[in-house]
This record gives C-alpha cells, sequence and structure tokens, in this order.
C-alpha cells in the first residue's frame, strides 16, 4: 500500500521566529515564553545548551523577546533555579557549560507529543483512546490519574470526589480536572515496535534539517507509548555505516554522521531486537531520506556505492524485507524524498514485505507516523 504527501519544511532563524511568534500566549509568563521557545531549539540543536542560547537571543534580537525586566540571563537563571539544566561538573566533571537534566529531557518527549497529538485533534483524525471497554481489555483494579485520550466511562466518580475533597480540606470544594481518576485497565496483547531512524550524512543535506523532525517522532512516540499503552514496547535504533540501540534520554542529542546508508544492518538489527519480544505482534516503522549505499562485508570493512542503486545492496534489502515478512514482522517506511529511482526501490521492497510506504516532506511526519501506529495496533490486536 503507497501514500503520496508532498511538502517539505524549511528551517531556518527566520522561520524558526515566525513560527515561536505565531505560538506565544500572552496569558504566559515571561518565562514560560521563552521556556517554549528554548524547548524548540534544544532540540534542534541535539542538546547544546550554549548554541540554543545564542540562538535565542538572536531571535530575542530580531522579535524582542525580553525586556529590561526580564533578560535571557534571568531565563537562565531560571533555567538553573528549577533544576532544568545542571553544571556540565555535576554530570563530566567538566566545569564548562551547561547541560540539561532528566526532568528537561522528559519535558521534551511531553513537549513532542503535545506538538504532534495536537496536530492530529485539529485535524479531526480521532483522539486516539489508549483503553477500551469491549472484549480484549482487564481492569487492573487500580487507578491512575485522568489523561487526554482516556474514556470517559472509565472515570471513576468516588475516587475523583474523594481527590477533591482532600485536596480542597472541606474549604470551597470544587472537582477539578486534576483530581479525576480513571479505572486503569490493559489489553491483553502487546505490540512491539522498533523505530529506525537514517542518521546518514544526507539527513541534513539539501538546505533541509530533516533529523529533528525524526528525533520529535521518537520522543512524542516514546511518550504516547509509555503513557497510553503502558504494556506495549518500542526500541529505537539508528542507522548509518552500522546500527545501534539508543537510550530513550540519548533521543535530544541524536546528530547524524559522516555516514552512508546501511539500511541492511538496521533491518538486521531491528528484527534481532523483535526476536527478543515474547509477544507476537511486532512491527518496525523507518525513517529515511537517502537509497540504501553501504555494506558490512564479513571481516569488517565496508562495502560502499554512492552512485545510484547498487543490485547488490538492493538484492540485500530486499531479502531482509522477505525475512521480515517471513517472521509477520511489517515494515511501515516513511521516505522523505521525492527521487523516482527511490520510489521505485520502496515500492519494490514495500512489495517483498506486504508492508506499507509513505512518500512524504517533514511536513506531517509525525502525524502519518501515529496514525499509523493506532491503525496498526488495533489491526494487529483484533
Amino acid at each position: 500500500m503507497i501514500y503520496y504527501i508532498y511538502g517539505a519544511m524549511k528551517l531556518n532563524l527566520s522561520t524558526l521566529g515566525i513560527t515561536f511568534t505565531q505560538h506565544i500566549s500572552k496569558d504566559q509568563t515571561p518565562f514560560e515564553r521563552l521556556f517554549e521557545i528554548f524547548k524548540e531549539l534544544i532540540t534542534h540543536t541535539s542538546g547544546d545548551f550554549d548554541e540554543a542560547i545564542d540562538w535565542l537571543r538572536e531571535l530575542d534580537k530580531e522579535y524582542g523577546l525580553t525586556n529590561s525586566e526580564y533578560t535571557v540571563d534571568d531565563f537562565i537563571e531560571d533555567l538553573l533555579k528549577r533544576a532544568y539544566i545542571q553544571p556540565k561538573g555535576d554530570v563530566t566533571g567538566d566545569d564548562e557549560g551547561m547541560s540539561l537534566t532528566s526532568k528537561t529531557e522528559k519535558l521534551l518527549r511531553e513537549h513532542a507529543l503535545k506538538q504532534i497529538f495536537g496536530k492530529l485533534k485539529k485535524a479531526g483524525n480521532g483522539n486516539h483512546k489508549t483503553k477500551s471497554t469491549g472484549q480484549g481489555a482487564d481492569d487492573t483494579g487500580e487507578y491512575k490519574p485522568y489523561q487526554f485520550g482516556d474514556s470517559l466511562e472509565k472515570i471513576s466518580m468516588t475516587e475523583s470526589l474523594r481527590n477533591a475533597q482532600i485536596r480542597s480540606a472541606g474549604v470551597d470544594f470544587i472537582l477539578h480536572q486534576d483530581d479525576l481518576v480513571v479505572e486503569d485497565s490493559y489489553h491483553n496483547t502487546q505490540m512491539s515496535t522498533v523505530l529506525m531512524i537514517d542518521i546518514s550524512h544526507s539527513m541534513i543535506l539539501y538546505g533541509e534539517d530533516r533529523i529533528t523532525p525524526a528525533k520529535k517522532v521518537a520522543m512524542a512516540l516514546a511518550e504516547f507509548i509509555t503513557t497510553r499503552y503502558p504494556k506495549d514496547t518500542l526500541d529505537i535504533l539508528v542507522f548509518g555505516n552500522d546500527a545501534w540501540p539508543i537510550a530513550l534520554k540519548d533521543i535530544p542529542y541524536l546528530q547524524v554522521g559522516p555516514y552512508h546508508t546501511n539500511t541492511v544492518a538496521g533491518l538486521t538489527l531491528a528484527m534481532d531486537l523483535l526476536r527478543r519480544r515474547k509477544n507476537s505482534n511486532k512491527q518496525i516503522f523507518m525513517i529515511t531520506d537517502g537509497k540504501p549505499s553501504c555494506l558490512k562485508n564479513s571481516d569488517g570493512t565496508y562495502y560502499k556505492n554512492s552512485m545510484g542503486l547498487d543490485d547488490h545492496i538492493v538484492d540485500k534489502c530486499y531479502n531482509m524485507a522477505r525475512q521480515a515478512r517471513k517472521l509477520h514482522i511489517p515494515i511501515t517506511t516513511f521516505m522523505i524524498a521525492q527521487d523516482l529511482y527511490l520510489k521505485e526501490f520502496i515500492r519494490n521492497f514495500t512489495q517483498a514485505n506486504s508492508g506499507k510506504a509513505f512518500f512524504t516532506g517533514l511536513k506531517g511526519l509525525g502525524e502519518m507516523i501515529f496514525e499509523d501506529y493506532e491503525q496498526n495496533r488495533k489491526k494487529r490486536l483484533r
């Protein structure tokens, strides 16, 4: 099944500034306004605090984001006070500069989820409820805080009213959203997903920053699964000349390298990771913008060919697609490039796997992956 979705997003300082000023609320405090911008910048700079602050100062000059009462330096001081950043010496022993805390890494994932999930809501694509009350779901006998997407039918009024009573201590009794809890229930069957991200050099070529949207997708998908489907699993790996898994906390710091594209290594690792998962429902999502151009030889050397499609490399990719099909692992490819010869390769690759492919620019990448995750999950868990 092939989908064509066009449009690409150019990223530069000017367009970043316009995007930010359009989404800054007058009701926010000076810190909150700058923090919204900072979360975006720190993702673009792969966690480089100094570079993000340099960008923030440039945006401040162009758009007047601060004034004499609250400056960028005041903002940095507040980041420290609120434990969003820490001196590098606290972690590495290097006293120069600042690093992010785990608190901020968590907020970045929530920020990415809000961006993508919010767009899905506006587009009218459904609210992606995470719990079902029909066949296939069991109550755990426990409660969890209500989150957007939870079924209203699962709200426990008794427990919610008790929370409101405890919070208000009998004074001005009002039921707030934060008081609401729902009965926790889990699907009997789990879904295991591997997300593959191409980090070859082409992901930052041609005037486009393609790696930042990929990072946002990874952060949002991780936050989505851990909060909405806690029994599902998500493994994230990157592939260039080789492939290796990355931890959740490492996603914001992901950068491209001077790599070719070893798609076979990525698929091999993805299937190895999924073999370790005991459940039967498995899938692979692959984000890439280039042709497969590299293989690793048995002696540890690399076979590389950047000129067109190499039949030897391509055939290995088709073989991996067929192997995944035999293991009942569908591969969904998100190709963020429009070259005709790449489309032909992806068509053949998708046919070999009986999977799906999306030809797309950067705009809407996250929404597509979220929609496909939900659709695959419903289909596979029936």
